[in-house]
């Protein structure tokens, strides 16, 4: 496991705000040399803390403006129904996060698409047909003040 000390979380906190920010400005951030800045980013992505580097992409302008986190319960709680349910999910270009989580329901599912009828089709369409879904709970994003993969 790689040490995580106060220079690898601050340069851990730089990279996660921009990804694509030079080593040598970044090196400067953390009061280090270029050259030793790149072994510590070097070393936490050989040691998977870094899995990857990603754009950030602002949905809305891309036709996806609404947002609805969905609750999914399934009737049937097995191996099979879940893979099934997941394949199902994996496949619709709507989902964009699927979480099997504990509780009272089996999924937490969040949904980007252009807007409400395009949602509704989603929802009669996709989730309505999907494999072993009893309860369908939708929470429809009105704002999002805080969300730290932006």
């Amino acid at each position: 496991m790689t040490k995580i000390d106060r220079i690898n979380q601050q340069i851990l906190q730089v990279l996660s705000r921009d990804g694509r920010i030079s080593n040598l400005e970044l090196a400067e951030r953390v009061g280090l040399s270029p050259s030793a800045c790149l072994r510590r980013v070097q070393e936490l992505e050989r040691a998977g803390v870094i899995s990857g580097y990603r754009a950030v992409l602002d949905r809305s302008k891309l036709g996806a403006g609404f947002v609805s986190y969905i609750g999914v319960g399934l009737g049937v709680h097995n191996k099979d129904a879940q893979q099934a349910f997941e394949r199902a999910m994996e496949v619709a270009p709507e989902v964009v996060e699927c979480h099997n989580i504990t509780g009272t329901i089996e999924y937490l599912v969040r949904v980007e698409c252009a807007d409400l009828p395009s949602y509704k089709k989603f929802h009669t369409d996709v989730l309505g047909t999907a494999p072993y879904v009893t309860s369908i709970t939708s929470y429809v994003v009105m704002g999002t003040p805080k969300d730290l993969r932006t």
